[in-house]
């Protein structure tokens, strides 16, 4: 088996993805997908992410964090590279945030992306990284199986 390695990301209006340490949306459908298809998986994300979420790991998957710091019932390593030699070809999506994002992409197969319709105007907003599109191919613009007001699309490793 190849390992999958994935982002998983929500983004608004001018790749928009966080907020002052947080999401600054609430979709429950939304959560609902991303639990479907990072339950039972290793999900990698940085320190400020695993910190947005209350410095708790979410439940029922490998919770690994990017960082210099220790934190209980986490796995925590200092780099993306180190954290991946112990996956052992197992399902990875890295979860967040910029800085994470910014080098998984230059390792992942898919980046499955919802596209949230909300346009936040604050100097402080953190953006997904910009990331070359000719080298993907991107799948179709679909509407959200869970929420009417948002649509995904999923982008492959050429």
């Amino acid at each position: 088996m190849t390992q999958k390695i994935g982002i998983i990301v929500a983004i608004a209006e001018d790749n928009i993805i966080g907020l002052y340490g947080t999401i600054p949306w609430h979709y429950s459908g939304d959560f609902k997908r991303f639990k479907e298809i990072t339950v039972n998986k290793t999900i990698i994300m940085g320190r400020t992410t695993f910190e947005s979420i209350g410095s708790k790991p979410l439940p029922k998957r490998r919770n690994i964090i990017i960082t210099s710091r220790n934190y209980d019932n986490v796995e925590c390593f200092k780099t993306i590279q180190e954290a991946l030699e112990t996956c052992n070809n197992q399902e990875v999506w890295f979860i967040g945030g910029k800085r994470i994002y910014e080098e998984a992409l230059k390792i992942a197969d898919v980046v499955d992306i919802t596209y949230i319709p909300v346009f936040i105007r604050d100097n402080n907003a953190v953006k997904f990284p910009d990331f070359d599109k000719s080298q993907w191919i991107n799948g179709e613009l679909i509407s959200h199986e869970y929420e009417k007001d948002l649509t995904r699309q999923i982008f492959y490793k050429k």
